[in-house]
């Protein structure tokens, strides 16, 4: 296999049939040793992050095959803690999208003046770059297309994505009486017709979720998630 990148939570290789593998690590976002998803660093390891994330990941993408939203996804591997998937390029040097349902995080830093903790927002998509060095800055549809990251059309299907995804996921922790705060996810265009695809992972890792008003931790989510299945 070839490692075509290192990423903060996983490795990627290519492997002789021309598709990607993905190997999950341990390592999560966050900073001073406490977990953040919407943080660009590393902040510290979980042990069994890396498969919990790949059980979680498993479980969303096959329910979003299965609704014939597209994805990347091919199968996955838990014990080796990998996932096979169609290669994909990312948008510019990568975009992170995330959908909203409440006022936490970098969108209550922003926008404090005006918005109340916690208050409900109504599926909000957010683009921002993957750009560590610059803390990850949002940015328009306007600029995105006057930079050629991507086409209105792509920015509108990423959009539609977006909000089709998230509420999958919601309905899905719904079902266990946990409600989405926010998720993160990303995109890219299949190599072999360019389609505008799901790609990465939705996990604990990428998302805030709370059971009675208490924030649930990545494993925890996991288990919850996946008891009985």
């Amino acid at each position: 296999m070839k490692r075509m990148y290192t990423g903060k939570t996983k490795d990627v290789y290519e492997l002789e049939n021309g598709d990607y593998l993905l190997k999950f690590k341990d390592d999560v976002t966050g900073e001073n040793g406490v977990f953040d998803p919407g943080a660009n660093t590393v902040g510290l390891v979980m042990e069994g992050a890396g498969r919990a994330g790949l059980r979680l990941t498993r479980f969303f993408f096959e329910k979003l095959n299965a609704a014939n939203i597209p994805t990347h996804y091919i199968d996955a591997d838990i014990e080796k803690a990998t996932m096979t998937v169609a290669p994909a390029s990312v948008f510019g040097k990568g975009l992170e999208v995330i959908c909203r349902y409440r006022a936490v995080g970098s969108f209550l830093r922003r926008y404090g003046l005006y918005a109340q903790e916690g208050q409900p927002l109504d599926a909000f998509v957010e683009v921002t770059l993957k750009d560590d060095a610059r803390q990850d800055p949002p940015i328009s549809k306007s600029a995105l297309e006057m930079l050629h990251i991507l086409s209105a059309e792509e920015y509108a299907d990423l959009e539609k994505l977006t909000k089709q995804i998230s509420q999958v996921v919601k309905d899905e922790l719904s079902k266990k009486g946990i409600e989405l705060y926010d998720i993160k996810l990303e995109f890219g265009r299949l190599k072999k017709d360019g389609q505008v695809v799901l790609i990465d992972e939705i996990s604990g890792g990428n998302m805030r979720a709370y059971k009675d008003g208490v924030y649930i931790e990545p494993l925890e989510l996991e288990k919850l998630m996946l008891a009985g299945e």
